[in-house]
């Protein structure tokens, strides 16, 4: 008995393909959101941290990393830079000042956007 299998090897060959082009653009969808909550993240800082914090948003970045589930942002300040230690104080207040919540706004003002280019990359694949 045999059979012709050349065209599940084209099939397999082409879910590799596939998987590799989901996976960039995944990673292309994930940074865009990234760097938006990054950069609103540093306006909102700006505006609230004044004269207080003035090299804080400055601190504010991201990274991207690779997980078995799938491509993760990290975004907040880097507590190496000038003001950076400063972050979560800002962000959610302390007994002596409020939350200025500069990142949660930044990230709510994301999210419809995020989850509009998740669903376009979605229905690409349909």
């Amino acid at each position: 008995m045999s059979a012709d299998i050349s065209g599940l090897e084209a099939l397999v060959a082409d879910l590799a393909r596939a998987g590799a082009d989901l996976d960039r653009r995944a990673r292309q969808v994930v940074s865009r959101g990234a760097l938006n909550i990054k950069r609103g993240w540093a306006e909102n800082a700006r505006a609230s941290s004044g004269r207080y914090a003035p090299h804080y948003p400055a601190t504010i970045g991201y990274d991207l990393l690779s997980t078995p589930a799938g491509i993760t942002a990290v975004i907040g300040p880097d507590k190496g830079g000038t003001q950076g230690p400063f972050g979560a104080i800002l962000e959610y207040g302390s007994v002596h000042n409020p939350p200025h919540n500069d990142g949660g706004r930044a990230l709510t003002a994301e999210e419809p956007r995020f989850i509009a280019a998740v669903e376009a990359l979605g229905e690409g694949l349909l």
